[in-house]
C-alpha cells in the first residue's frame, strides 16, 4: 500500500501536494491558454450546411437514425458501423475502376483492404459487447433443409465425418459478393471474406458476407440492418464534375461520417454504462472509442493516394479556400466537432468512477484517490476505464495532429495554414495545433501517475525498512486507509 506519509518522504510541502506538477520554466514553447473544444472550434454554419449538402448527410442520418429493431439496444452504435464497411466495399469499386492511367492502384488495393479489416475488427468488438441477445439473426443450420432465398444466396456443405450442416449465406444487397465475382477484385473480396470469418469468432453470430462460416454460426440479417440498397442509392454527389477524384473523395467522407457517428453513439453508451457502475463494461467500449479515433486517422490517410493535380483542381472546383480566418476542413464537420467534445467531457466522469467528490477548494482529493486506486488493484475495473481514458485522450489529439500534417502534405505547408502569420507552435491563429497541444485532460490522474513514480523511485533508491518491517507497515497503513475510506 501506499504509505500516506508520502508527501513527507518526497519532501513535498503542503501547498504542492495540491497542485498538478508543472512544466519546467525553461521550455520556450508555451501551451495554448484555452482549453474549451467549443472555442477553438467556432465554424461557419454555411460552410457547416455546404459540407453537410456535398455528401448528403442528412439523407444518410435518416438510415443511421432508423430503428428497424427497437429491441435491440446496439443497433444505433453497430448500424453506421456496417454502412461504413458497405461503403468501403464501394470505394473498392471506385478505386479499381478508376481509368486513369496514373492512379496508384496496387497502393488503393493494399489500403483499402487494411482499412476493411480494421472495420471488422471494430465491428466484431461491438458485436461481442452486444450482450442483449436481441441482434436480428437467422440460424440456418436449423433450417431442416427448407431454404428460402430471402434476397440472399445460400450454401450447405456437411464437413468430414461431422453430420451437422454447415450454411453459408451471402448478401445480394452487399457489395462485397459482387466483388469476389469480378476477376480484378476477387482476390481483396475472398481476403476480406476469410477477414470476417477469422475476426468474428468470439461474437455470437457472424456478417452473412459470404465467409465460410465453418462453425455454423447464426447470420446477422446484414440486409435488413445495413439496407445496401438504399445507401448505394445515395452513391452520386450533388456535386456533378468533370473530375474522377471528386467520386473518390465524396465516398471517403462518407465512410469517415459513418464511423463519426458510430462513437458518438458509443459515447453515449459510455456515459450510460458508467451511471449504471458497469465499468468493465465501460472501459471495453471506451477502448472501441480509442481504435475509433485511429480508424478515423487511417480514412483521412486515404487522400495521401489521391493524384495531386486532380485533387488540387477539385479543391478549387468545390471552392474550398485557405484564407486568414478560414477553418481546416475537417472542422465544417459538425459531428465531428461533437465527437471532439464528448471525448474530452469524459473527464467530468472521473470523480464518479472513483468515488469522491470534487473539492471546492481546489484540495488534490481526486489525485489522492486515483492513486490509492492505481496502487490498491481493488478494483481492476475503475483502472481498466481511468486508463481507457487517457488512451482516448491520447488518440483524440493524434488525430488532430495527423490531420494537420495531413493537410501540409496534400495542399502545401503555406496554403494549409491559410496565408495567415504562423509561428510554430506559438502561435495561436491556427485551431489545429490548439486541439493537439491542449492541457491534459485528466490533470488529476497526470498528477497521481506522475507521485506514484517518484513514490516508487523513492523506495526504490532509498528503503527504509527490512522486509518483514516494510510489509508489517504497509499492513498497518492499509488498514488505517481502511477505517479512513
Amino acid at each position: 500500500m501506499i504509505d500516506l506519509d508520502w508527501k513527507n518522504k518526497m519532501g513535498v510541502t503542503p501547498d504542492m501536494s495540491g497542485k498538478s506538477p508543472k512544466l519546467s520554466n525553461n521550455s520556450h514553447r508555451s501551451v495554448p491558454l484555452s482549453s474549451r473544444v467549443g472555442d477553438l472550434l467556432q465554424t461557419s454554419p454555411s460552410a457547416n450546411l455546404a459540407y453537410e449538402q456535398y455528401l448528403r448527410l442528412p439523407d444518410l442520418a435518416r438510415l443511421w437514425s432508423s430503428k428497424d429493431f427497437p429491441s435491440w439496444s446496439s443497433e444505433t452504435v453497430i448500424k453506421p458501423a456496417l454502412q461504413g464497411l458497405e461503403i468501403t466495399f464501394r470505394l473498392i469499386s471506385i478505386a479499381l475502376s478508376d481509368p486513369r492511367p496514373y492512379s496508384n492502384r496496387c497502393e488503393w488495393e493494399r489500403r483499402l483492404e487494411s482499412l476493411s479489416v480494421h472495420q471488422i475488427e471494430l465491428i466484431a468488438g461491438l458485436c461481442e459487447g452486444d450482450e442483449s441477445g436481441s441482434a436480428p439473426t437467422v440460424d440456418l443450420s436449423r433450417s431442416n433443409g427448407v431454404l428460402a432465398r430471402d434476397g440472399s444466396s445460400r450454401e450447405v456443405w456437411t464437413l468430414p465425418g461431422e453430420t451437422l450442416s454447415v450454411v453459408s449465406r451471402s448478401s445480394e444487397a452487399s457489395l462485397l459478393p459482387r466483388l469476389a465475382t469480378w476477376q480484378r477484385s476477387e482476390g481483396v473480396a475472398q481476403r476480406i471474406a476469410f477477414a470476417i470469418e477469422c475476426l468474428m469468432q468470439r461474437s455470437a453470430y457472424t456478417l452473412g458476407l459470404g465467409e465460410p462460416n465453418l462453425s455454423g454460426k447464426p447470420n446477422l440479417e446484414y440486409d435488413l440492418v445495413c439496407r445496401p440498397s438504399d445507401l448505394h442509392s445515395l452513391k452520386k454527389s450533388p456535386k456533378s464534375l468533370e473530375n474522377y477524384e471528386n467520386e473518390i473523395v465524396f465516398t471517403t467522407h462518407q465512410i469517415l461520417e459513418s464511423w463519426i457517428r458510430s462513437g458518438r453513439e458509443l459515447l453515449c453508451r459510455i456515459e450510460g454504462r458508467i451511471e449504471a457502475r458497469e465499468f468493465d463494461k465501460a472501459s471495453g467500449d471506451c477502448w472501441i472509442l480509442e481504435r475509433i479515433w485511429k480508424l478515423m486517422s487511417e480514412i483521412e490517410d486515404l487522400h495521401l493516394l489521391m493524384d495531386p493535380d486532380d485533387f488540387l483542381r477539385l479543391k478549387s472546383q468545390l471552392c474550398i479556400k485557405s484564407t486568414a480566418g478560414s477553418e481546416p476542413f475537417c472542422f465544417r464537420s459538425t459531428a465531428l466537432i461533437e465527437m471532439a467534445r464528448s471525448s474530452k467531457d469524459l473527464r467530468r466522469r472521473v470523480p464518479e468512477v472513483l468515488g469522491v467528490e470534487v473539492d471546492p477548494k481546489g484540495g488534490p482529493r481526486i489525485q489522492e484517490a486515483a492513486m490509492k486506486a492505481l496502487h490498491r488493484k481493488r478494483d481492476v475495473g475503475k483502472i481498466h476505464l481511468l486508463q481507457a481514458f487517457q488512451a482516448t485522450e491520447a488518440a483524440t489529439k493524434r488525430f488532430f495532429y495527423a490531420y494537420w500534417q495531413l493537410i501540409m502534405v496534400v495542399i502545401g505547408s503555406l496554403e494549409a495554414k491559410g496565408n495567415r502569420a504562423f509561428i510554430g507552435f506559438e502561435g495561436e491563429s491556427d485551431p489545429l495545433p490548439q486541439m493537439f497541444l491542449e492541457p491534459p485532460y485528466y490533470p488529476s490522474l497526470d498528477a497521481a501517475k506522475t507521485f506514484l513514480g517518484d513514490f516508487w523511485q523513492h523506495e526504490m533508491v532509498n528503503p527504509t525498512r527490512s522486509g518483514s518491517e516494510s510489509r508489517k507497515h504497509r499492513h498497518d497503513t492499509e488498514m488505517r486507509d481502511g477505517e479512513r475510506d
